[in-house]
């Protein structure tokens, strides 16, 4: 009996064996990976440092953290403000392993380069954050104040130069834009300068090839609180935690702006793979990591999926396309 049933045990630990690497090799197995994708691809619009790169890190290193997926790979593809990304993910139509992060700055980028690729025509898959708009200077720089900026703007357009880590049609540009209207200096007569990202601004800030920078708290905090760059104001309604500056409000100018950042995927996946998507991105919202990276940052929380996303990117699409004609842009 001991002898018939050796043979028997050794098949089946064989047969256990091999149909564990089978479930290995499709890696579709939620001890491998919870989210119950195969893997998972996070792909960022611009440089490393900028806010798109700041945003998909901190999400995935959350994912990660909380085993809502196993490992997932972040990769840059920098051009274009946004749009050679663009491109590559509508040329990976079909591919449910990618996600890619993406905003108002992604938006401008496929009209000002003459793009045919429009970020409603990928699959939505959330809106993320929203993020206000900051005035950087240097830390040595003459002005002390957002009232000193604008002085100085005010008296000659031509001799401020503004840098921006987006595209003309992006919230870096859009926002010392609407700035310009709000303070009596033509729009036109902005000398804006683009960056792809916020590194390369960070680069031309501190090395004095521009006389300000415009972009986002939470991209540049770690400089800040180095003591490297001052703010001199921020576009919300309300103070940024950790941020020692006033509202544009609180100084007398009336504006507040807003960016926003999400997620989407390539366009012709299935429902199945969208909804597996969308369900890791809820469950990583709803940790109380991510929580605590919105405050870190000073973004505001304004996660939506669904319909309602997809309605706010055509909504997008046609902001950007009004605003640019009305600059003689388009």
């Amino acid at each position: 009996m001991l002898r018939r049933s050796r043979p028997r045990s050794i098949r089946l630990i064989a047969i256990a064996v091999i149909s564990t690497l089978l479930l290995a090799g499709c890696g579709v197995t939620r001890g491998d990976d919870p989210s119950g994708l195969h893997r998972l691809r996070m792909m960022v619009p611009n440089s490393p440092g900028g806010g798109y790169d700041l945003t998909a890190r901190t999400a995935v290193k959350i994912m990660e953290d909380q085993d809502i997926t196993g490992r997932v790979e972040v990769f840059n593809v920098l051009g274009a403000g946004g749009t050679v990304a663009m491109a590559r993910l509508m040329n990976e139509r079909g591919n449910d392993d990618l996600m890619m992060t993406m905003g108002l700055g992604v938006v401008g980028a496929t009209y000002t380069n003459g793009s045919k690729i429009k970020a409603s025509d990928a699959t939505a898959l959330a809106k993320l954050i929203e993020d206000p708009g900051a005035i950087f200077v240097p830390a040595d720089s003459p002005f002390k104040t957002v009232a000193d900026f604008v002085a100085a703007w005010k008296a000659d357009p031509s001799k401020i130069t503004i840098g921006g880590g987006s595209s003309p049609g992006g919230p870096d540009h859009l926002f010392p834009m609407e700035l310009a209207k709000a303070v009596g200096v033509e729009p036109k007569r902005v000398n804006f300068v683009t960056y792809d990202g916020g590194g390369d601004l960070l680069t031309a800030l501190l090395g004095k090839k521009i006389t300000v920078g415009t972009s986002s708290p939470g991209e540049l905090i770690d400089q800040i609180e180095a003591g490297q760059l001052r703010v001199l104001a921020v576009s919300s309604e309300q103070r940024v935690q950790g941020v020692e500056a006033p509202t544009l409000k609180e100084a007398g100018i009336d504006l507040t702006f807003a960016n926003w950042r999400g997620v989407l995927a390539p366009p012709g996946i299935s429902d199945t793979a969208k909804q597996q998507m969308v369900k890791v991105l809820e469950e990583m919202h709803g940790t109380q990591q991510w929580r605590d990276a919105l405050a870190k940052n000073g973004w505001t929380d304004a996660f939506v999926t669904g319909p309602a996303f997809e309605q706010f990117l055509t909504d997008q699409d046609n902001r950007v396309s009004s605003t640019l004609t009305e600059l003689g842009l388009l």
